[in-house]
């Protein structure tokens, strides 16, 4: 990528009027637990393990991260979950990840989480699949009962990945059910898109379907529409990781500085009629050039796009450790791009609450929370100004 001036400026956490974004209700729908480890935990385990390092100095890693993952392609910014993937293959560092990651995301104000994660990944060091859904739901646990003792508020569920490349779907998706009364929520398909479509996994989303057991799939991210057809027709999809490339359903007549016409396919007028939530993350995308048919800059993202006909567009960090980002970092630079003010990042916020794999009375309450929050900032910054 040429232009990824997106990573070398900080956008400002202050909205006009000096609203701070940090200091707002959050939440994060599409957040890797294995691409949102600390440098310093990386270093601590791996020396520990005796595991190579391409430096082990903190600063200098969190920048590797970042250097080897804005390459243009999703393929190269896979290649380096290779290194966090090692060290989270015992119980006391699968927990320990966990753990931070909770008080990462409550440190930026989000307040619901979902831990995104394949259990598959994790099995080098002899442990089984339930064993290493408890560690992680061990960890997640102690990172919510730090924040409440602290006097926070973070609420986190699971989502189990199972890789797209990989024959162990049926065994996630089995996983998922038997967990879904302690604290797995969700079943997602990750890893390489291009030549991996949903329906090689039918088996294991015809059983959640029949179970009543929520879907997000990854898809529109290194793929085409077709892949975001077969999310929605063989993976039941309730969300969409990504969703970018469904920008190609869109078709624009015409344009000018005051109106857009537009007319949409049947696959974008579905997610939108239906208000599948697009899970977007725009510092990842960029990185990996998912919208490259459109540009290479943010400017160039759909999400705007997508937010103009009334899509239920959130907005999460997808991997923080490779982006070096953070939900409350992805609303700035959007709002720096697009010129979003408070009510507008209010809105993907609440759009994120009803899109949470919650009962409905709990995303009400999410929703509810977040109104307050959004409220009581605007009344800090006022104070602030005198």
């Amino acid at each position: 990528m040429e232009n990824i001036e997106d990573f070398d400026d900080e956008p400002s956490m202050l909205l006009p009027g000096g609203v701070s974004i940090e200091a707002l209700p959050k939440i994060s729908l599409h957040d890797h637990l294995d691409g949102g480890l600390r440098p310093e935990t990386i270093i601590d385990i791996a020396k520990r393990e005796g595991l190579p390092l391409p430096t082990e100095d903190a600063d200098e890693l969190a920048q590797w991260f970042i250097d080897q993952c804005t390459g243009g392609t999703l393929p190269e910014y896979l290649e380096t979950f290779e290194l966090t993937l090692s060290v989270m293959q015992h119980p006391e560092d699968l927990r320990r990840v966990a753990h931070e990651w909770v008080l990462d995301l409550a440190d930026e104000g989000v307040i619901y989480g979902e831990a995104r994660w394949a259990p598959e990944q994790h099995l080098r060091g002899g442990l089984t699949l339930e064993a290493v859904v408890e560690s992680v739901q061990a960890g997640l646990e102690d990172g919510m009962a730090q924040v409440m003792a602290e006097e926070g508020e973070i609420h986190v569920n699971q989502v189990l990945c199972a890789m797209r490349q990989g024959n162990r779907s049926l065994e996630i998706a089995q996983l998922a059910l038997h967990h879904r009364d302690s604290g797995v929520v969700g079943f997602d398909l990750a890893g390489p898109e291009a030549g991996f479509p949903a329906g090689d996994h039918r088996e294991a989303l015809e059983l959640l379907a029949q179970h009543q057991f929520p879907t997000t799939i990854h898809a529109g991210e290194a793929d085409g529409l077709d892949s975001v057809r077969g999310a929605l027709v063989d993976g039941r999809a309730l969300r969409l990781g990504h969703g970018i490339r469904l920008a190609e359903d869109v078709q624009i007549e015409t344009q000018d500085d005051d109106a857009m016409q537009v007319s949409l396919g049947r696959v974008a007028q579905w997610v939108r009629d239906r208000g599948i939530a697009l899970e977007c993350c725009p510092s990842s995308n960029v990185q990996t050039g998912a919208f490259s048919q459109w540009g290479d800059t943010l400017a160039d993202h759909p999400f705007d796009l997508f937010y103009q006909l009334g899509m239920a567009v959130t907005v999460g960090p997808d991997n923080r450790l490779m982006s070096g980002t953070s939900v409350s970092r992805e609303l700035a630079l959007l709002a720096e791009v697009f010129a979003y003010d408070l009510g507008d990042l209010q809105q993907f916020q609440v759009n994120a609450a009803m899109a949470a794999f919650l009962p409905l009375e709990d995303r009400k309450a999410l929703v509810d929370e977040i109104e307050e929050g959004f409220i009581e900032a605007v009344q800090q910054s006022r104070l602030a100004r005198g």
